[in-house]
């Protein structure tokens, strides 16, 4: 079974937490585990507070989230109309993270790739920490600059586990 659905939020600080309970409330519903359903839920609030944050200026009002359940895996897409992906030191920052393989969950993530990242933008700095949580507890990450137009989106995958009692297991 595949459940699909879509937001269209304010950039107020209000709309992270209200996309929050709605993941973890479909979640709940089609029966994912509680630990993998709070890992997606920690990671999209991190990629909208990014999109409440960076996603635009006085004009822009609104950010999207749409989320994918498909079999076995979740994607979790936010988009906003902000300038796009920074350049500089910031593009290589994120252009690592994109970079990066997927890793399994048992696997000690490699920091390799991490070594042309500066020090503000590592997860001890008091900005940024967000890309680095999202990359940490999901499968895939992919930021990307919004085609055509002005804006980011941030897509991440993560493989699901359910409950044993869960109505909408993938067979």
């Amino acid at each position: 079974m595949s459940i699909w659905w879509s937001l269209h939020l304010r950039r107020e600080a209000a709309s992270v937490p209200l996309a929050r309970r709605l993941l973890v409330g479909a979640m709940e519903t089609a029966g994912v585990d509680p630990d993998v359903s709070y890992d997606l839920s920690l990671a999209l609030s991190e990629a909208c507070a990014n999109a409440v944050e960076h996603g635009g200026d006085a004009s822009t009002a609104d950010y999207r989230v749409t989320a994918f359940i498909d079999g076995d895996t979740c994607r979790i897409e936010v988009t906003d109309s902000g300038p796009g992906l920074p350049r500089g030191r910031h593009a290589r920052a994120l252009a690592t993270h994109s970079a990066r393989a997927p890793q399994p969950a048992c696997q000690a993530p490699t920091h390799q790739a991490r070594q042309s990242v500066t020090s503000r933008d590592t997860p001890l700095a008091e900005h940024g920490r967000g890309l680095f949580l999202i990359e940490e507890l999901t499968d895939r990450v992919r930021f990307r600059d919004r085609p055509g137009r002005d804006g980011t989106v941030v897509t991440f995958d993560k493989i699901l586990k359910w409950r044993d009692d869960a109505p909408f297991m993938a067979s």
